[in-house]
């Protein structure tokens, strides 16, 4: 590395996701093209014109969170809660054992509790303000969950939560990845959203870029000519990022892969005669891994689902590695777009990627859109050696990111 820091490893994954609960049961869901898009449960959708989205079935709070935590906060932070006790048990850590100030938490947010902060509104406009529960000062917060992480395994380290939208995970890795070369050994990371109630996906139609499309299998197709935007979901993993002195040190028998490099940037303003800034955070996180466009053997593309928006990362992609010259895939038509929970997944699904050679496909996609000169794998999932793999996201507003992981 050019910077001359070891990169820090990733020694254990924890999935809370609508492909399944468990690292295995994501991955064969994502290898099968299993879909985790379905018609909205968690409240009636029928008033509203979106009513699709990625849902994480058979989870209970009860299940891994303490009854008084899980009163006193959102489901996001359930779902990220229980998706950081498998993934300590994934890597075998045991944060008892550890030094408490050199294990720190960051992770990314884009709704915060939205959920719980709708049910003390309606409380208080059908009520009196006597009806909010205190917990609605912490509940809906962006950093609720790494607060909630903090304290149940007692990280008293450095903290901190990314609110980049979809881009924001990439950004709690990057900045876990900065935590390491200052100091600490262990770093939970990644993130999760949950927005699917009233309040949460009307704040998201405002956007524009909700898929109306009432079709799951067509709902979301990124790079196809019938993109018509995406579906939201709910869910994300949360990583246990070690130092490699410290993972070597801890006896950590299990490496998922390194992070080589990271950059962020952020598109001008509408209107600007300036280009957006992905192309250049994909090379300066090459640069910050010190390889070159041919040493990435898999690209994890955003896949916004919009036709404007596909065609800037199709363009941005086919400047830096070339027309076609580099497998592209976009698992995440299987979830929805999950926010702050989004990149965190597509990291653990590259980093599953290398471990088995395999790029699994973008399912559904049947035809690509003018101007998306990808080799997008589609289809069913494709077969090679992997070394390297670059997970893109991009957020709503102009954020974007980039992870260069390997294997």
């Amino acid at each position: 590395m050019s910077n001359g820091h070891r990169p820090p490893v990733i020694t254990g994954i924890g999935v809370t996701a609508p492909t399944g609960l468990g690292v295995e049961a994501h991955w064969a869901a994502v290898l099968a093209g299993k879909s985790g898009i379905d018609r909205i449960s968690r409240f009636d959708p029928t008033p509203y014109p979106v009513r699709l989205a990625g849902q994480v079935s058979g989870f209970s709070a009860a299940d891994s969170v303490p009854s008084r935590v899980a009163r006193e906060t959102d489901h996001w932070t359930h779902l990220a809660l229980a998706a950081a006790e498998a993934a300590l048990a994934d890597a075998g850590a045991d944060p008892a054992t550890l030094p408490e100030y050199e294990m720190a938490v960051v992770t990314a947010s884009s709704s915060g509790g939205t959920e719980f902060g709708q049910h003390e509104m309606e409380a208080l406009y059908q009520h009196a303000p006597a009806w909010v529960g205190a917990y609605q000062s912490i509940a809906w917060f962006y950093a609720a969950t790494t607060g909630q992480l903090s304290i149940r395994h007692k990280m008293r380290g450095p903290c901190g939560v990314l609110c980049g939208e979809q881009a924001g995970g990439l950004d709690a890795i990057g900045q876990a990845r900065r935590l390491t070369r200052r100091g600490a050994r262990l770093v939970l990371t990644g993130g999760t959203d949950a927005s699917l109630c009233p309040y949460g996906l009307s704040a998201q139609l405002s956007t524009g870029r909700l898929s109306t499309v009432v079709d799951p299998a067509r709902a979301y197709l990124p790079f196809d000519r019938s993109a018509a935007g995406y579906l939201p979901g709910e869910g994300g993993a949360i990583l246990v990022l070690e130092s490699d002195a410290g993972a070597t040190e801890r006896g950590a028998g299990q490496r998922y892969g390194t992070v080589l490099g990271y950059a962020a940037g952020f598109d001008p303003a509408p209107g600007s005669d300036r280009p957006p800034a992905l192309r250049r955070t994909i090379e300066a996180a090459l640069v910050d891994a010190g390889l070159s466009p041919g040493d990435i053997d898999v690209v994890f593309a955003d896949g916004a689902g919009t036709p404007a928006e596909d065609l800037a990362e199709a363009r941005a992609i086919s400047a830096v590695f070339g027309p076609g010259a580099v497998p592209v895939t976009a698992p995440k038509v299987l979830t929805g777009r999950l926010y702050g929970g989004g990149a965190p997944l597509d990291v653990v699904t590259a980093l599953l990627a290398l471990r088995d050679g395999v790029v699994p496909h973008t399912a559904g996609v049947e035809q690509l859109a003018p101007g998306c000169d990808l080799d997008l794998v589609t289809d069913e999932p494709r077969t090679t050696p992997l070394r390297r793999a670059l997970v893109l996201a991009r957020g709503h507003g102009g954020f974007n990111s980039a992870v260069v992981l390997g294997r």
